[in-house]
């Protein structure tokens, strides 16, 4: 029995109703009280992990520190506690089975029947400890992924069942969260989906020790009532979480509510205070900013929001922090054409293109680079962005009409991007990019280093293809400069155009690393050079 406490999150009725925002809220409460809080995320698919799932399928891939690739949550984690996370912190069914049949293999069974419990559970149970153990955390927060009562989930409430066996009532406290219905005909909230969702809880069980309940508006002190006596559980573990229009006031509703001293009040923990007055003031100023920037996000996949989830929420973070609300609007690249994308650019200030695989909608970035290159449109280009702007300079500007990337064209005369020859073997897609930090050193006298005010940083990397350095001497002859690069493999990591406002790309994902109270550089200095050319139009 260890000494760290462990908080699980389930979802009850329907899925997306904000689990994740509402655990990582938590979070950040939890450690604005003085713990050391660390958090993982328990998916039931079978893919190893989401880093050959379709964007439309799973939404964005978030990318840890040491180069995991995992839910999106995991980015809503890290925005809110302020914790870089590891692979520890993702587990899905894939990861557990491909361990469990690898080891069966080598026979180190024994010759035991391999089964769903015991062994599916206590390996899922030693990536639970395994992450407290590593992390050295007082409080580790685990939310399992999908509603409870589906089939996929069952190993996984099985196992968090048996940690209170281990580590003891004191020691585990169980969150279930579920949808409390607005029926517009009676105009009433319906309770029963969420008595029927506790009751599924329980036969396999588990107990919830509190109830969070997800609802259009602030449920009233006789719904709690109602929820606390059918689901046989205290009213003041209860919590409401309405519909926000800020998602960074979740956390100021959760305490409003005392979510931690319920949780405090089960651990035993001492008496302590969750100082969140900056969180508060940061909140007050976000919601007290009415001046707009426009800013158009050209992307492949901006039919799903969630594709780019991290990339919005860093505009937001830095539009907020220099007083304004951003406004953005997703541009399809497949629809951008010369001819039209004067139109489609039409009354932005600033430009954003981010990344993304295949060949698909390549063209219409290439004309959007064009537009914002010749027309002094701040524009950052990430990762497939900064290829992006490297094709488009070579095209228009060196003269190679044929430049592209090998990822899109084998045959190509100029291939200004191609993958490193020990980089990829072509067989696995899976796992195989440049995952995770890398160091990043910026140059003097770059608009790119005024912007970090550092001579070297890291920053997190999800790609496989590199610009080609056999073209850098042209690119910097015809003033496409590089601003940083990766010491270790000499690549480059940043292009930045001279005598233009603001064209920068990077290979990385700056967007990782940003914090609603403190934004990536980056997307400072885009934001702030949209502004002037809001400003001056």
């Amino acid at each position: 029995m260890s000494s760290t406490k462990f908080i699980f999150v389930t979802g009850g009725v329907i899925s997306g109703i904000g689990k994740g925002i509402t655990f990582a809220s938590l979070g950040r409460i939890l450690k604005n009280r003085g713990y050391k809080v660390f958090a993982m995320k328990l998916d039931p698919y079978l893919n190893y992990d989401p880093g050959t799932m379709s964007p439309f399928q799973h939404g964005e891939v978030f990318v840890t520190q040491d180069g995991a690739e995992t839910d999106l949550d995991l980015g809503h984690y890290e925005r809110f506690i302020d914790v870089e996370l590891s692979a520890t912190s993702s587990v899905t069914s894939g990861r557990v089975y491909k361990k469990i049949l690898n080891q069966e293999r080598k026979g180190l069974y024994g010759g035991s029947t391999v089964q769903v419990i015991p062994h599916v559970t206590n390996e899922i149970k030693n990536y639970i400890k395994r992450a407290a153990s590593e992390s050295g955390a007082d409080i580790v927060m685990v939310e399992v992924g999908g509603t409870v009562g589906d089939i996929e989930s069952e190993p996984f409430l099985e196992a968090i069942r048996q940690m209170r066996m281990e580590e003891g009532y004191d020691s585990t406290f169980y969150i279930h969260l579920t949808l409390v219905p607005f029926i517009d005909t009676s105009e009433e909230y319906k309770t029963k989906p969420t008595q029927h969702s506790v009751k599924t809880l329980r036969s396999i069980g588990i107990s919830p020790d509190l109830i969070i309940l997800r609802s259009k508006g602030m449920l009233s002190s006789e719904i709690k009532e109602k929820v606390a006596l059918f689901c046989d559980i205290r009213k003041e573990n209860v919590i409401s979480v309405p519909d926000l229009k800020n998602i960074y006031e979740l956390p100021l509703v959760l305490e409003d509510q005392h979510l931690d001293q319920a949780v405090a009040r089960h651990f035993k923990f001492d008496d302590r205070i969750s100082d969140m007055s900056k969180w508060r003031d940061m909140v007050k100023r976000m919601d007290e900013v009415t001046e707009k920037v426009k800013i158009g996000l050209i992307g492949k996949y901006v039919k799903l929001h969630d594709a780019y989830l991290s990339v919005s929420c860093a505009l937001q973070h830095a539009s907020y922090a220099l007083n304004r609300k951003v406004e953005i609007k997703w541009i399809e690249s497949e629809s951008i054409t010369k001819d039209n994308v004067a139109k489609k650019l039409e009354g932005l200030d600033g430009l954003i293109i981010p990344g993304g695989f295949g060949i698909r909608g390549i063209d219409g970035m290439v004309e959007a680079a064009r537009c914002a290159r010749e027309n002094n449109i701040p524009l950052l280009g990430i990762c497939l962005g900064l290829q992006i702007i490297a094709i488009e300079f070579a095209r228009n500007i060196l003269g190679y009409s044929d430049a592209t990337s090998i990822e899109f064209n084998q045959e190509t005369t100029h291939p200004v991007i191609h993958y490193l020859s020990d980089q990829y073997d072509g067989i696995d897609l899976g796992g195989t990019m440049r995952l995770g930090n890398s160091k990043l050193v910026l140059k003097d006298k770059t608009k790119t280093k005024d912007l970090y005010k550092l001579n070297e940083t890291l920053e997190r990397h999800r790609h496989r293809y590199e610009f080609n350095s056999l073209y850098k001497n042209e690119y910097e002859k015809n003033g496409l400069i590089e601003a940083g690069f990766n010491p270790e493999r000499n690549l480059t990591e940043v292009f930045e155009l001279k005598n233009h406002p603001f064209y920068i790309g990077c290979q990385f994902h700056p967007e990782f690393k940003s914090r609603p109270d403190r934004p990536h550089p980056l997307f400072l200095g885009l934001i702030e050079e949209s502004i002037k050319a809001s400003n001056n139009s």
